[in-house]
């Protein structure tokens, strides 16, 4: 890994200086240098190395791994094995699907579907470049892409036999029910195929369009359906259900092949305008540079100094992580597939965006946006709306124009919240409310409109429940809980939105509900505990207990799950008996044994220190609650604790599922010192910082950090200082960070009691 980091180094700072800046642009500093798409791509990250752009349809990467949990990204660092080059991946999730449009270049046998053999050393990967060997076929690989095309670069050890697998049969975890249901394909003329790929899976209405041109005519063509060689003309028309598999050959040539694969959401006409307008011609070397500079000016969006490389490296692939997804799901004239499964055509100025991981990324991935991209924060909210406006409800996890309903309540109004607090939201703010309210209520007519697909998901008990008696019945649903404690917050979001609307009533009626919490937490054990039907807490009771998908709580436990009121942190201290109580479920939390318990227990529980798990969403907010009590010294010392030990520079160096950047944008925000523990409310509480210092592009300017006497042993902060004037407590607004200043923490190691 050392000699790929330092390859990558070389080859990028190559790349960067061969990038000639526009006329009159700030000079960028060299931050891609720092980046290692393989982090995170072993144990269970789930992240793939391939290339792409910012936030960008086209994710082309080599699929590694198609079957269970590990092939949710199509790849992990521990295989060997190459099946194909597909264009659309998922970024950490805990589910897979996509991989659309899988293309593999080989040379000898008589494969249907050959499989590439490869060596880890000869794998290179940097911001929007992939490069790899394939053994067996002696061909050199390189990947680049613009936001919509992916562009590959083929040279053969063989000149005699070069051969290309357009597999219109690929796709990522059949094993989960991921399936083909049609194929469109058209042979346009003898270099260029284009087509329409449709699958179910995660998304239950998935269709991906593409354009395929290759730099040199075909020569020779097999065409397999279901596996059976067909022996057809070469310009033919196919719509099947069937798995198609072509094998293209091309004549002898010394010369590398180069593929463009154009994709669309909405049709062949779309992938086409789509190729005319990003790649019109084959520069592949152009290309490339132009990737890498364009994820450099993404990465200097922040600039940090740190003595310790490993920070550099962590950083910088975080915050290249953070910028994978969501992904905009449009084509270059506009158009794009609503949630209504109809073509629309967006507004001048309206980017519509897929892949929310919304559970996951309202903690922290969402408010960093609001601070390094804002108008594109900005952008977010008013998709989430509009698909409220599409589909009639807001996207909870939106993929490919469905509705999944994976994970917990209705997070989308955090998003929606937080800009609103932040003077982001942009749109009818009464439309907003609405969306929000009709959102958290259990809907009889959607429930008949999803019936039999798997957007039916979307449509659980839990809110009717809430509704009905103030809280979720333990032995109704499962996962009660979890759904209880978050509705909480949410309904607090949709009070927060609705009062900055002017409605105050229906502000008032979703305030009372976002107390609901309370009603969960047991003054005997003070842990957040089911309550059944007839009101009593569930006995036995062991809050150790975990069974994935089966117990009163979401991939997780009671110890992970009793810290959730994040909206009302000053009357949860005062009900389980006051700060010092708060310090000492923390203490308890953290050095507890982290044994748990169940023969079922979810896999999502990693990262452990004590009970506390990094390695899943619900407590990344824990270790901050250390600022509501009278010793945060030990939340820095917790802080430090998992950014040193979680986040590492090595394909295992994610504690836990990546999800769409939340991981890696907690440790961005950890990294700078500062993280907001409850979105809706623009208060960021102070942490250990790992950088030395950081210049934070902003709307009024930058906002400079600056850390004094840093090191692996000045852990705990000393003091704090705001534009000169030292911190009573620890918290600053965002206004502060957005109007550009100066933050300065001196650093010590002794904790300050």
């Amino acid at each position: 890994m050392k000699k790929t980091i330092l390859f990558l180094q070389a080859a990028v700072l190559g790349l960067l200086a061969a990038c000639s800046q526009p006329s009159g642009e700030e000079q960028l500093r060299n931050e891609v240098q720092y980046v290692n798409p393989f982090i995170g791509t072993g144990f269970h990250g789930h992240t793939f190395p391939g290339a792409t752009r910012p936030f960008a349809l086209v994710q082309v990467s080599p699929d590694t791994h198609i079957m269970g949990w590990d092939a949710s990204s199509g790849y992990h660092y521990d295989d060997s094995q190459i099946y194909a080059f597909s264009h659309t991946h998922l970024s950490g999730t805990g589910i897979g699907d996509l991989g659309d449009v899988a293309i593999l270049p080989f040379s000898g046998g008589d494969s249907i579907r050959p499989v590439a053999t490869f060596k880890k050393e000869t794998e290179k990967a940097t911001p929007g470049y992939y490069a790899v060997r394939l053994d067996n076929f002696g061909i050199n690989v390189e990947l680049t892409s613009t936001d919509r095309v992916g562009f590959h670069k083929y040279t053969y050890d063989n000149p005699k036999d070069r051969r290309v697998l357009l597999d219109l049969g690929h796709v990522l975890q059949p094993n989960w029910g991921h399936k083909l249901v049609g194929n469109e394909y058209l042979f346009v003329n003898d270099s260029t195929v284009e087509g329409t790929v449709r699958t179910q899976g995660w998304a239950h209405f998935h269709a991906v369009s593409y354009r395929i041109t290759f730099s040199e005519p075909i020569e020779t063509l097999y065409q397999y359906i279901d596996g059976n060689l067909r022996k057809d003309s070469l310009f033919l028309r196919l719509n099947t259900p069937g798995d198609l598999k072509f094998h293209y050959k091309f004549a002898e040539n010394n010369k590398p092949l180069y593929v463009k694969v154009a994709i669309s959401p909405v049709d062949t006409d779309g992938a086409e305008r789509n190729m005319l307008a990003e790649l019109p011609g084959w520069d592949f070397d152009a290309t490339r540079v132009e990737s890498a500079h364009i994820w450099n000016k993404a990465l200097n969006d922040i600039q940090i100094e740190s003595s310790d490389p490993k920070v550099m490296v962590n950083f910088y692939t975080a915050l290249y992580h953070t910028m994978i997804a969501p992904y905009a799901y449009q084509d270059v004239d506009g158009r794009y597939l609503g949630m209504d499964k109809k073509v629309h055509r967006a507004e001048p100025g309206y980017v519509n965006y897929s892949v929310f991981s919304l559970w996951d990324t309202f903690r922290a991935l969402h408010p960093l946006m609001t601070i390094i991209q804002p108008e594109r924060a900005a952008d977010w909210g008013k998709v989430l709306v509009q698909g409220y406006k599409e589909g009639g409800i807001l996207p909870k996890w939106p993929l490919a124009s469905s509705y999944t309903g994976c994970m917990v309540g209705y997070p989308a109004v955090s998003v929606l919240a937080d800009l609103v607090t932040k003077e982001l939201a942009e749109g009818d703010l009464n439309v907003w409310a609405e969306a929000g309210a009709r959102s958290s209520v259990y809907r009889d007519d959607l429930a008949e409109k999803f019936k039999g697909t798997r957007e039916l998901d979307l449509i659980t008990r839990h809110p009717y429940y809430k509704e009905k008696y103030g809280f979720v019945p333990a032995d109704s649903v499962p996962e009660s809980v979890s759904w209880g404690l978050e509705m909480a917050y949410y309904d607090w979001c949709i009070s927060q939105i609705a009062a900055k609307a002017g409605n105050t009533e229906l502000a008032k009626e979703y305030a009372a509900k976002a107390e609901y919490y309370k009603r969960y937490l047991d003054p005997e054990t003070k842990m957040m505990r089911g309550v059944m039907g007839d009101g009593s807490f569930r006995t036995p009771f062991n809050p150790r207990y975990s069974s994935h998908m089966k117990s009163d709580y979401t991939e997780g436990n009671a110890f992970q799950w009793s810290f959730f009121a994040p909206h009302d942190m000053d009357n949860f201290i005062i009900t389980i008996g006051g700060k010092k109580e708060l310090e000492t479920r923390l203490d308890t939390l953290f050095t507890t044994s982290s044994q748990v318990d169940g023969e079922e227990a979810s896999g999502d529980i990693t990262g452990l220190i004590g009970q506390y798990a990094h390695g899943n969403e619900p407590s990344h907010h824990m270790a901050y609650l250390y600022n509501w009590t009278d010793a945060p010294w030990k939340g820095q010392e917790r802080l430090d604790q998992i950014m040193q030990n979680f986040y590492t520079n090595e394909p295992d160096g994610i504690i836990g599922n990546e999800d769409c950047g939340q991981m890696s944008a907690w440790y961005v925000m950890s990294a700078l010192g500062f993280y907001q523990v409850a979105p809706g409310i623009p208060v960021y509480t102070l942490g250990r910082p790992m950088i030395d210092k950081a210049l934070i592009h902003v709307k009024g300017g930058i906002f400079e950090i600056l850390v004094k006497n840093n090191s692996a042993a000045n852990k705990y902060i000393k003091e704090v200082k705001l534009n000169g004037k030292v911190l009573d407590t620890p918290f600053i607004n965002h206004t502060d960070v957005i109007k550009g200043g100066k933050l300065e923490f001196i650093m010590t190691d002794q904790p300050v009691k």
